[in-house]
């Protein structure tokens, strides 16, 4: 004899709901980004932009020249608001001849949302031991904080160079004495990721505009430091311009180039020199690379107005 038992509509519902929720039930959120790079060719040399990862920036603490009101409704045009999640980038260029590294990020100097440059380069084929030189901006923590890995040079080969200006201010104990208690730690943080290579004989600064390796030039861009320092790539006929710290703010300094910066050595001068890089960019259509553009942070700039718009590089698969 078979017993037929029909469950109640309650008890139905209920395993009819257990039911649905088990076959349905979604995998946990990961939160996470994959390591982060673009490729493109210039020319005869491949550019690949390597993610340092983001940080919040307070805009309305660190820019200057600019009211509360100009802020906010320069951020809103750009569906962003105060602060602004800001990427931190590096630049890999493969010359043929020499693999040639602009800016190391952050390392361990800004907290556990930066220092992912190592895993992003790795992810796009390339180990640190290969890297043959690396070209410096300046020496604020998020671009030499990445040359030191576990005490030790992150990349052992490599032949450090940035302007003697530069390294004349930031790596001088006198300077560092001398300095605001405040802002002590940024003299610390560039000894602390530099002396390592001046150690070891692996740190040669230059001075002015120089060609560096065949097909990269330093060009001289005082304003945001002492030696802040700009590098111009360029192979057959194509040219790329790597900003470091020219600008921070997208959303408020294309439109707005006079826009300063807190931290500016000589806020006039950065403005002055910006807004000429700004009109050069544009003028010439050559491409550009900025180490706080969203990433990858490679683009062109078109004049609109008074000031800029930028137009980020066209994805694309191919090489």
């Amino acid at each position: 004899m078979t017993l037929h038992v029909r469950p109640c509509g309650a008890a139905m519902a209920l395993a009819l709901t257990l039911l649905f929720s088990s076959a349905q039930a979604g995998a946990p959120q990961q939160k996470t980004q994959t390591p982060g790079y673009y490729r493109l060719m210039l020319g005869d040399f491949e550019v690949t932009a390597l993610c340092d990862g983001t940080f919040s920036m307070d805009a309305g603490k660190v820019l200057t020249h600019i009211t509360p009101l100009q802020l906010d409704a320069a951020l809103a045009r750009s569906f962003l608001k105060d602060p602004v999640e800001t990427s931190v980038n590096a630049f890999l260029v493969n010359t043929g001849s020499k693999l040639v590294l602009i800016d190391t990020g952050a390392g361990t100097l800004f907290g556990p949302t930066l220092g992912n440059l190592q895993s992003s380069l790795k992810a796009s084929g390339y180990k640190p031991e290969q890297v043959d030189e690396i070209y410096i901006t300046h020496m604020h923590g998020d671009h030499v904080g990445g040359l030191i890995k576990d005490g030790i040079p992150a990349f052992p080969k490599a032949i450090v160079r940035a302007a003697q200006q530069e390294a004349d201010f930031w790596l001088s104990k006198a300077h560092m004495d001398a300095a605001p208690a405040d802002r002590k730690d940024g003299y610390q943080s560039a000894m602390s990721m530099l002396n390592p290579y001046v150690s070891a004989g692996k740190f040669k600064p230059f001075s002015g505009d120089t060609e560096l390796v065949p097909g990269i030039r330093a060009v001289a861009n005082p304003g945001h430091t002492a030696g802040h320092t700009l590098y111009v790539v360029e192979s057959k006929g194509q040219k790329l311009v790597l900003w470091g710290d020219l600008m921070h703010v997208a959303a408020v300094q294309f439109p707005d180039p006079s826009v300063t910066l807190l931290y500016d050595s000589d806020s006039v001068m950065a403005a002055a020199q910006r807004k000429k890089v700004f009109a050069d960019a544009a003028g010439q259509g050559d491409w550009v690379a900025g180490a706080h553009l969203s990433f990858p942070g490679i683009g062109h700039l078109r004049a609109a107005g008074s000031g800029y718009t930028f137009v980020p590089a066209n994805y694309s698969a191919l090489h």
